[in-house]
């Protein structure tokens, strides 16, 4: 038996972070892995995703402007666009992301890991051999989702896409048909459409991106037509086959049409991967979501040793937020082994309050889409005293210079009571650059009279946020 102050399952950006900032508050760390370290954002879907994404956009970008637009004539390389987004993932090769770990002080561990009762975690390794690890502190779970498939007849027989599939795959397809409409489905159609696939996208609900504020899903609406994407509302998948001799694939949908494509994207969801976890020696439901506390910690599980950090707990699952609960979870795991209490609230380091009501979202469409915090539906629903304010990017200075067809759409929620933002959407180019105000502002409840006085500079698409606190009236 190996004994650690924290034994880390799962060695993506959450798992990397915790161990990370435990070693650096002293403390002992090990990582478990099965796959590669660096997981599932680095080599199969927000590293690669932007990489596929941003040739396309560049290119956009070029021709926007007049005078540089007639420089622009050929189309996107394909084999040059997955040639660079195969550098920046190494196929799946992890040993720079292992030698970080190693370089840091961090132990790894190559195998499955399963809890085996408190605080001890079983790996199994390749070789099927069981080598059995101890923690003085803490044990966190880190293990993260993996594609959920639609109940669709024969999707599971066709070797269907998912996320990994749609980051990695080495030719462009001809024709692809994505099931879904939320940031994977509208991202994905995006990079494949720019690369030369023609691509329709099934979406059973009436709007694309429902979670978010109305115009983000018309605005990607447009875009994803004006790029020549084939989009169907209301209209889902039943039945799928696959042509063992010609390789296409029919897709039969709901209202009785069949579309004839050479893959199919599933993009409608995730789930846990916890269901070989072990969660039942510990009595948790096995397969579920590990509901936590804002320090990470389980709260089924009695005493301070388990902690969920990243999209396994189904509080904020991205990326950027998964870092963030892992910077607090290691804070909480050095105070307690201090001997220090880590209670929730009080805008600790150890409390990750904002998964609650600042959470930056973005997504690379064309135009682009960000958001963070409460949409106006959603403040309302809280009880929040709200005004929504919006505004056209298209009519700021800086946007009119930036591009000549330049299309923004900007949104605020104000909570009339304190005089603060609560919410934002962007969309347009640079979007996804500008939304990190937003979240500043959110997070330190600036007020608005105060904000005021943060004058952006001209011309820059940013003095969109002197027009809106003028259109509130300041």
């Amino acid at each position: 038996m190996d004994t650690y102050d924290v034994v880390v399952v799962g060695g993506g950006p959450a798992g990397e972070v915790v161990a990370g900032r435990a070693v650096g508050a002293g403390l002992t760390a090990v990582v478990v892995e099965a796959e590669a370290v660096g997981g599932e954002c680095s080599y199969r879907a927000c590293v690669p995703s932007k990489a596929l994404l941003r040739p396309g956009a560049a290119r956009a970008e070029a021709r926007s402007v007049d005078g540089a637009r007639q420089a622009v004539t050929a189309a996107l390389d394909p084999a040059r666009v997955l040639a660079r987004r195969d550098r920046f993932t190494g196929r799946g090769d992890d040993t720079g992301q292992a030698d970080w770990l190693d370089g840091a002080g961090i132990a790894l561990v190559r195998g499955h890991g399963r809890l085996a009762g408190e605080r001890r975690v079983e790996v199994t390794g390749a070789d099927g051999t069981v080598r059995t690890l101890e923690a003085r502190r803490a044990v966190v779970v880190c293990t993260g989702t993996e594609p959920a498939l639609p109940p669709v007849e024969g999707l599971d027989r066709i070797g269907a896409w998912t996320n990994r599939q749609a980051t990695t795959a080495d030719a462009v397809p001809a024709r692809l048909v994505v099931i879904g409409g939320g940031a994977v489905a509208c991202e994905m159609a995006t990079a494949w459409r720019s690369l030369g696939a023609s691509v329709t996208l099934l979406v059973r609900d009436q709007a694309l991106l429902t979670g978010w504020e109305p115009c983000a899903g018309e605005e990607v609406t447009r875009g994803l037509g004006d790029l020549g994407v084939t989009i169907r509302f209301g209209v889902s998948a039943v039945r799928v086959a696959r042509d063992e001799t010609t390789r296409t694939v029919t897709v039969e949908t709901d209202d009785g049409t069949a579309l004839v494509c050479d893959e199919v994207l599933a993009a409608v969801g995730r789930r846990p991967r916890t269901a070989d976890l072990g969660l039942e020696t510990v009595g948790l439901p096995v397969g579920e979501w590990l509901p936590v506390d804002d320090t990470c910690r389980v709260t089924a599980v009695e005493g301070d040793w388990l902690y969920a950090v990243g999209d396994v707990n189904r509080r904020a699952p991205l990326t950027h937020m998964a870092k963030y609960q892992a910077r607090a979870c290691a804070a909480a795991i050095a105070e307690r082994a201090a001997g220090r209490p880590a209670g929730t609230g009080g805008r600790q380091a150890w409390s990750a309050e904002a998964d609650r009501f600042a959470v930056p979202q973005a997504v690379f469409t064309r135009p682009e889409v960000a958001s963070v915090g409460l949409t106006e539906r959603a403040a309302r629903e809280a009880g929040l005293a709200v005004r929504a304010v919006e505004y056209r990017i298209d009519d700021v200075a800086g946007a009119a210079l930036h591009a000549d067809d330049y299309r923004g759409f900007a949104k605020l929620v104000v909570d009339e009571t304190r005089g603060v933002v609560v919410g934002c959407t962007l969309t347009g180019p640079m979007a996804t650059e500008l939304i990190h105000t937003a979240t500043v502002a959110i997070v330190g409840e600036v007020p608005l009279e105060r904000l005021w006085h943060a004058v952006p500079a001209f011309p820059t698409v940013s003095e969109v946020w002197l027009r809106l606190l003028e259109a509130y009236g300041l």
